[in-house]
């Protein structure tokens, strides 16, 4: 017989809330704010870091910075909030964005419900209360009737299982969890693997700093410069007078940017004025280049005048022609994997101190004392920095070790590939919302207005179930099915499934199923749906 004081004991010692938020990021901060001061629920926010910034807490990297502009790449629920808030450059620094979210998180009293240097270890749903409980690394138990992951997309870092780490004499790091002190690569040789956006922005602030940089590529990159550079008054007075029409334009778009595709195929206009087209929207730089013409990510031959434009860059940039033909991408089409854009990345390659190393012609055996080896030499080196990536979309939820109803384990649900309804949520897992997950538009857009649209959906849904005197929500199996079939569809109808080698496909972590993870058919047409699955009393949910 059970010890009746224990018992009383130990349930004491577990605190109960209406809501707990696991992440401490652009997610959880304002779906924070949402259920705590608006629904006037009980809510704590769980974050592993000592500090709030989510994927940008840990993205510390030489040259990290967002790759959406500065005036769009923020919240938009509160004008005050953009009225007192000024950004510095065209393109924020990873330092900038968490002075502005840590400026957010004081502005709306944010922190005294998020509990620091908490990381989740496992989760598990009790049908006969209908709560979640919650297990922290230091074995500490919270209680909440709902459960919502605010984990990111992209969060769990990727370190190739390369034989020999363990025996490298120099150190190593993993950009998605940089020091937070930074690194000293004065008088050093570093060697730098990956060549995704990461290792793009990486290589040239290395190359500046390092006696000599070696970058060991294994998949060419398209790029596209950034042109980053100050913000100036003109163009600041610009934004807040048009705010709520770039705001308006950001939510109705396909990718949660406030810039429109021109209507017009790349193979209905002359080559000479195509040219002009693709070199003006070079010149400007960023994410815009995609812009230039409506059927670049969805006609192959559209495609591939980009392509080759941006080919003909690479070949025009880099001096060395054999450099230049090892840099030139041709596996994949552009943009069909996450597109870069860069501050002199292919001009990097033309210093006396940068080497480049082509993978697929000769890959990495081991890492040893001493460095790299390849199959046809050994690379000498004082510092590693693996730029590989993450498990992207289900990696973080998988890592919380979540258990629905029976005791069922995410992992096994997921053994095959993500299944959920939405993104939002997944059958067996009641009163569990997953925040920008697989299946919801998430890494192909803008991630600020993926994330508003998603904690003003889940608000939603839990202030209708409150309204009524419903206990829970919980995705059908028929619902999950027919909405990964409308993911597949969506991605099928573009180019994006061509590129093979894509983290969207999970290809880049070995043994992870390859299945395409986001849904490609735009913000705009993925928020009618969801509200029209709320208008019709969220079909596709039972609620009981």
């Amino acid at each position: 017989m059970g010890n009746p004081r224990a018992e009383t004991i130990e349930a004491e010692s577990v605190r109960r809330y209406d809501a707990i938020i696991v992440g401490a990021g652009f997610s959880g901060l304002y779906q924070l704010h949402l259920l705590r001061d608006r629904l006037g629920l009980s809510v704590r926010v769980l974050e592993a870091a000592d500090g709030i910034g989510g994927t940008w807490y840990w993205n510390r990297y030489p040259g990290a910075r967002c790759d959406s502009e500065s005036y769009y790449y923020s919240y938009s629920f509160s004008r005050e909030l953009e009225d007192e808030w000024e950004w510095s450059e065209r393109y924020p620094e990873h330092g900038e964005i968490r002075r502005y979210l840590d400026h957010v998180a004081d502005r709306f009293d944010l922190r005294r419900d998020i509990q620091l240097e908490t990381r989740v270890t496992g989760a598990a749903y009790d049908e006969a209360q209908n709560r979640w409980t919650v297990t922290t690394e230091s074995g500490e138990r919270v209680q909440a009737q709902f459960l919502i992951t605010a984990v990111g997309c992209l969060s769990t870092a990727n370190v190739p299982a390369i034989p020999g780490l363990e025996t490298f004499a120099g150190a190593w790091y993993h950009t998605g969890r940089w020091p937070h002190d930074g690194v000293d690569f004065t008088g050093k040789r570093v060697g730098l693997i990956g060549t995704g956006s990461t290792g793009i922005q990486a290589a040239p602030v290395i190359a500046e700093q390092a006696a000599h940089l070696t970058v060991f590529q294994r998949t060419a990159n398209y790029s596209v410069p950034a042109r980053n550079g100050p913000m100036d008054d003109r163009f600041k007075a610009w934004v807040r007078e048009n705010s709520a029409e770039l705001r308006r334009k950001a939510r109705e778009a396909t990718n949660g940017h406030p810039f429109d595709f021109h209507d017009r195929s790349a193979l209905d206009v002359s080559p000479e004025e195509r040219e002009a087209i693709y070199e003006a929207a070079w010149e400007r730089g960023g994410l815009r280049f995609r812009a230039a013409f409506r059927d670049i990510l969805l006609d192959p031959d559209a495609n591939e005048t980009a392509s080759e434009f941006i080919r003909a860059k690479i070949r025009s940039i880099v001096k060395d022609p054999e450099t230049a033909e090892t840099l030139t991408p041709r596996d994949h089409l552009f943009a069909t994997k996450r597109p870069p854009i860069d501050t002199n990345y292919f001009e990097t390659f033309n210093r006396d101190n940068v080497r480049l190393v082509n993978l697929k012609a000769a890959p990495i055996e081991a890492i040893v004392p001493e460095g790299v080896r390849t199959r046809d030499a050994t690379y000498p080196l004082d510092i590693i920095v693996f730029a590989t990536g993450f498990d992207a979309l289900t990696g973080p939820l998988l890592k919380l070790n979540l258990r629905g109803r029976d005791g069922i384990a995410l992992q096994d649900v997921w053994a095959a590939g993500p299944r959920s309804y939405l993104g939002l949520q997944v059958p067996g897992f009641p009163n569990l919302f997953t925040m920008t997950g697989p299946g919801s538009p998430s890494v192909l857009t803008n991630m600020p207005v993926a994330i508003e649209q998603h904690a003003e959906w889940i608000a939603g849904c839990i202030a209708h179930l409150r309204e009524r005197g419903l206990e829970r929500i919980e995705a059908t199996p028929e619902a999950a099915e027919t909405w990964g079939a409308a993911v597949n569809e969506a991605a099928s109808a573009t180019l994006l499934p061509m590129a093979s080698s894509s983290w969207y496909l999970g290809a880049n972590v070995p043994g992870k199923p390859r299945v395409f993870m986001p849904y490609a058919g735009g913000m705009a047409r993925y928020r009618g749906i969801c509200e029209d699955v709320a208008a019709q009393g969220y079909d596709g949910f039972a609620l009981r």
